[in-house]
């Protein structure tokens, strides 16, 4: 996003425009005609808003927001019906891109259970838990703290806006939510992941399947809204129970479904320690490490990291027999138990690789674009002496050095010395002579 964002913002438009006039979007569509699929996956609604605002923030571009779009048009799903693909119809009806946002922000509001907390219909982040909350009742904590952090992070846009009447809904129902995530979903030393329709809570110490899940305990902390002392003390059941460093993954959540008798749907078909169930899924499992590097826990952060980074799963013969899977590109999924501990599964996956770069790039070396600025704010284990890093920025190329000294961490851009929190405005570096290397 800081180098390119010319390709988020087209990617953001286009799935903007693939919203339905009732606020769901399609979960996925195919590009040529437009065909896809209509959910109750619920995750799908508060997407949009958090990419948008992801956008500005990196950018500073607000106009984005105004761009107008067109709605689609199909059937609404008859009730309890889980999906259904079809060719969407073009809408009469356009709107501004911050209209689709807040509409589907709006939609996310409403959709709530009786905790307080987003009810999860046919599943969320994780769709393979497709029918924790199929009848309607059943919640999900990891989305309380995504939606609770977009809302949070949106309503801005909507005062800048004056539509000041969304602003106070959404923050009315953020205060609702905050005390319903402290509550109900808190678990005594670590988050719950929700609840099923029956009652029965996902994700808790009193589960004899899926005891802890991992988006919980990290989402809590990404979303800048968790208790400190609770999101931290959940950190550490990520690494107490989840960490497998013989494995060498992250575990999603433990132990896998198996034998209990509710149902949370397809997951279940997987067999233990296989892709989300119980295995290392690399998306959530950066979301960890980020967790732990807003945490300030940079040292169990990077041992975190080495455990992702796949030509750490090929050191040698033994462990890339183990592994079985390139290690030059990152996997979606790594075998978590039995004889296939450790065995990568769907390779190329880009969503884990974005996070991944985001992880080593914007979290460990600190370096972000702020609107008009270049931030530097590093988090690096304590054994690195510094490091130096080249990034281009709107045509500008940025040298980064950062030194390890007595007084603290040293930064420059291109040889001007910057402060960490404040930065360096990119018009001042694209003044600056970059210097040749010297030769002999």
């Amino acid at each position: 996003l800081a180098q390119q964002p010319s390709l988020a913002r087209e990617q953001i438009l286009a799935a903007g425009s693939r919203q339905f006039p009732e606020g769901d979007v399609q979960h996925w569509w195919l590009p040529q005609g437009g065909a896809g699929v209509r959910t109750r996956i619920a995750d799908d609604v508060v997407w949009l808003a958090y990419a948008a605002n992801e956008y500005i923030r990196v950018t500073g571009d607000d106009t984005i927001l105004d761009e107008e779009l067109p709605f689609i048009e199909g059937p609404i799903l008859d009730e309890g019906q889980h999906d259904s693909f079809f060719e969407p119809g073009a809408s009469s009806q356009t709107a501004t891109l911050y209209e689709h946002a807040a509409r589907a922000l709006d939609l996310a509001v409403a959709r709530t259970g009786e905790h307080g907390l987003p009810l999860i219909l046919g599943g969320d982040w994780n769709d393979g838990m497709n029918r924790v909350g199929i009848g309607g009742k059943g919640s999900s904590v990891w989305l309380g703290w995504f939606l609770l952090g977009t809302l949070t992070e949106f309503a801005v846009h909507a005062v800048k806006r004056g539509d000041l009447s969304r602003e106070e809904l959404w923050k009315e129902h953020a205060a609702r939510l905050k005390d319903a995530l402290e509550t109900a979903g808190w678990d005594g030393a670590y988050y719950r992941r929700g609840y099923f329709d029956d009652g029965s809570p996902l994700g808790s110490a009193q589960s004899t399947e899926c005891r802890i899940d991992s988006l919980s305990q990290s989402w809590s902390v990404l979303s800048r809204q968790g208790d400190p002392a609770r999101s931290s003390q959940a950190m550490d059941a990520v690494l107490s129970e989840l960490v497998d460093d013989n494995a060498g993954i992250i575990r999603l959540f433990t132990p896998p479904f198996a034998e209990a008798a509710l149902d949370p749907g397809y997951i279940k078909a997987y067999p233990p320690g296989v892709r989300e169930n119980g295995g290392q899924y690399t998306h959530a499992a950066a979301w960890a490490v980020l967790a732990l590097i807003r945490l300030a826990r940079t040292d169990e952060a990077w041992r975190c990291f080495n455990l992702l980074n796949p030509i750490n799963h090929a050191r040698d013969a033994e462990a890339a027999e183990q592994y079985r899977v390139e290690p030059y590109v990152v996997a979606a999924d790594v075998y978590g138990a039995g004889d296939l501990a450790g065995r990568g599964g769907w390779t190329w996956y880009t969503g884990s690789a974005g996070w991944l770069y985001r992880v080593a790039v914007e979290g460990f070396l600190g370096i972000r674009r702020e609107a008009e600025r270049l931030v530097v704010q590093p988090m690096i284990p304590a054994d690195w002496p510094g490091y130096s890093a080249e990034i281009m920025v709107d045509g500008v190329r940025c040298n980064v050095a950062v030194e390890r000294r007595e007084e603290g961490l040293a930064i420059s851009v291109n040889g001007i010395q910057v402060d960490g929190d404040q930065g360096i405005l990119l018009s001042e570096v694209s003044g600056t002579r970059i210097r040749e290397p010297v030769t002999a």
